[in-house]
Protein backbone atom coordinates (compact mmCIF):
# COMPACT_ATOMS: atom_id res chain seq x y z
CA UNK A 1 0.00 0.00 0.00
CA UNK A 2 1.02 3.39 -1.11
CA UNK A 3 1.55 6.66 1.79
CA UNK A 4 -0.77 8.84 0.78
CA UNK A 5 1.45 11.93 0.06
CA UNK A 6 2.36 9.96 -2.73
CA UNK A 7 -1.06 9.29 -4.45
CA UNK A 8 -3.12 10.96 -6.57
CA UNK A 9 -7.19 11.65 -6.03
CA UNK A 10 -7.86 8.81 -9.12
CA UNK A 11 -5.53 6.24 -7.53
CA UNK A 12 -6.37 6.97 -4.07
CA UNK A 13 -10.48 6.38 -5.32
CA UNK A 14 -9.33 3.29 -7.21
CA UNK A 15 -7.73 1.86 -4.11
CA UNK A 16 -10.90 2.33 -2.18
CA UNK A 17 -13.12 0.94 -4.39
CA UNK A 18 -10.53 -2.32 -4.30
CA UNK A 19 -10.58 -2.02 -0.93
CA UNK A 20 -14.75 -2.43 -0.51
CA UNK A 21 -14.97 -4.91 -3.15
CA UNK A 22 -12.55 -7.21 -1.36
CA UNK A 23 -14.71 -6.29 1.70
CA UNK A 24 -18.23 -6.91 0.66
CA UNK A 25 -16.88 -10.36 -1.31
CA UNK A 26 -16.60 -11.56 2.25
CA UNK A 27 -13.43 -13.51 0.59
CA UNK A 28 -11.49 -12.10 3.84
CA UNK A 29 -11.78 -13.69 6.74
CA UNK A 30 -8.67 -12.65 8.84
CA UNK A 31 -9.86 -10.31 11.07
CA UNK A 32 -6.90 -8.72 10.99
CA UNK A 33 -6.76 -8.25 7.30
CA UNK A 34 -10.19 -6.78 8.15
CA UNK A 35 -8.94 -4.40 9.91
CA UNK A 36 -5.76 -3.72 8.13
CA UNK A 37 -8.19 -2.46 4.99
CA UNK A 38 -11.05 -0.65 7.52
CA UNK A 39 -7.65 1.11 8.55
CA UNK A 40 -6.37 1.86 4.80
CA UNK A 41 -9.69 2.91 3.78
CA UNK A 42 -10.05 5.55 6.73
CA UNK A 43 -6.75 6.61 5.35
CA UNK A 44 -7.59 6.81 1.89
CA UNK A 45 -11.21 8.69 2.48
CA UNK A 46 -9.42 11.54 4.44
CA UNK A 47 -7.15 11.98 2.07
CA UNK A 48 -9.72 12.43 -0.19
CA UNK A 49 -11.67 14.29 1.86
CA UNK A 50 -8.61 17.09 1.74
CA UNK A 51 -8.28 16.84 -1.79
CA UNK A 52 -11.27 18.01 -2.40
CA UNK A 53 -11.23 20.38 0.20
CA UNK A 54 -8.56 21.66 -1.35
CA UNK A 55 -9.80 21.71 -4.84
CA UNK A 56 -12.94 23.47 -3.87
CA UNK A 57 -11.27 26.44 -1.84
CA UNK A 58 -8.86 27.00 -4.92
CA UNK A 59 -11.74 26.89 -7.39
CA UNK A 60 -13.46 29.47 -5.32
CA UNK A 61 -10.14 31.77 -5.17
CA UNK A 62 -10.27 31.64 -8.81
CA UNK A 63 -14.03 32.33 -9.48
CA UNK A 64 -13.45 35.01 -6.67
CA UNK A 65 -10.55 36.68 -8.85
CA UNK A 66 -12.83 36.82 -11.98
Amino acid sequence: MKETNSLTYTQAVQELETLLKELEGGEIVNLDKIAAHVKRATELMEFCKKQLHTIDEELRKMVEEL
